[in-house]
């Protein structure tokens, strides 16, 4: 009999990874045990709100943060024993960006190579065609600061490209960006997966995420609380979300409604309701009656398929909207 084949090596593999810092009220443990694999050629997705240790994450294993505890390999090498291999294997862009806003791109850029230890002639060659990749060649012997918000933020990320990193990890990257700019990244980051690069990515937008990320986690208090991909999170949450807003009567309204068989779920945030019921068009006029009935006031009423958000929530108790705002 043949042997097995071995199972291919992951990108990124985690366990137990932690991080704990000290504050003037005692020790913050900002990343609390995360086990994470990241197949090579995704887009894996970090989604949480500010401050649920997605950073901290991402820092540790680009090797700018030691881990507090745990294990990680990362690019094929071990994160605490191997940091300066790690490093030369991936490429990182941090959500402030890390260009010189006094010289222009492609000096940015060919100096880029240079750290990485290429030749003067090779480093320009490599400048040019990042600049072509990213479409920057128009701009790409004016000052950076010259530069709108989607050129900088391209540029930042062929910062990270210059010495083919086989993992890129992104910070928050369309963080300020139009929407205009955030689509046109989105095309650049599906772009670099099908050349065959991974990327890791943080991001406090929903829509991002749902759009963009081959599968993600869901972080929260420096926990994971849901992983798989947009869709299959989704699916965790059966039925349909209908969302009540009334007027200084959500409790009154939870109880009354959380009673009714045809509510599996139902949580409030102050006079805001979401029920997950099996079918909203046939739930709608039920809660319509009894509300009525109970003569509480209804100000909105919506419909929807379950999103992120209710993963979120169902996780946490918590929107994530309500939280990253």
């Amino acid at each position: 009999m043949a042997p097995a084949e071995a199972a291919s090596a992951a990108m990124i593999e985690t366990r137990g990874l932690r991080k704990v810092f000290t504050s003037r009220k005692g020790p913050v443990e900002a990343v609390a045990g995360v086990d994470l694999r990241v197949e090579e050629h995704e887009v894996f997705g970090f989604l949480g709100p500010n401050g649920a240790g997605k950073t901290t994450t991402l820092r540790m294993l680009a090797t700018l943060l030691p881990p507090g505890g745990g294990e990680a390999t990362v690019a094929g090498a071990d994160l605490r024993r191997q940091p300066a291999l790690v490093r030369t294997r991936i490429g990182y862009v941090s959500q402030a960006g890390g260009a010189d806003s006094e010289i222009s791109g492609r000096s940015e850029l060919e100096f880029q190579g240079r750290l990485y230890g290429m030749g003067r002639a090779e480093a320009a060659r490599r400048a040019a065609e990042t600049l072509e990749v990213l479409e920057l060649t128009e701009c790409a012997d004016r000052v950076v600061r010259t530069y709108s918000g989607g050129q900088k933020r391209r540029l930042d990320i062929g910062l990270g490209l210059m010495h083919r990193p086989r993992l890129l990890f992104l910070d928050e990257p369309t963080t300020g960006l139009d929407p205009q700019s955030r689509a046109r990244m989105w095309d650049e980051v599906r772009r670099l997966r099908d050349a065959g690069t991974t990327v890791f990515l943080t991001t406090h937008y929903l829509e991002e995420a749902d759009a963009l990320c081959d599968r993600l986690a869901i972080i929260d208090h420096g926990r994971i609380v849901a992983l798989g991909t947009p869709d299959e999170l989704k699916r965790r949450v059966a039925g349909d979300v209908v969302t009540l807003g009334l007027a200084g009567a959500g409790e009154q309204a939870l109880a009354l409604l959380g009673a009714q068989d045809f509510v599996r779920e139902a949580g409030r945030e102050g006079d805001v309701l979401r029920l997950y019921v099996d079918r909203a068009e046939t739930a709608m006029p039920a809660i319509l009656r009894l509300l009525d009935g109970a003569g509480l006031a209804l100000e909105t009423m919506a419909m929807s398929r379950p999103s992120l958000d209710d993963v979120f929530l169902h996780q946490t108790g918590r929107s994530l909207r309500e939280a990253a705002s």
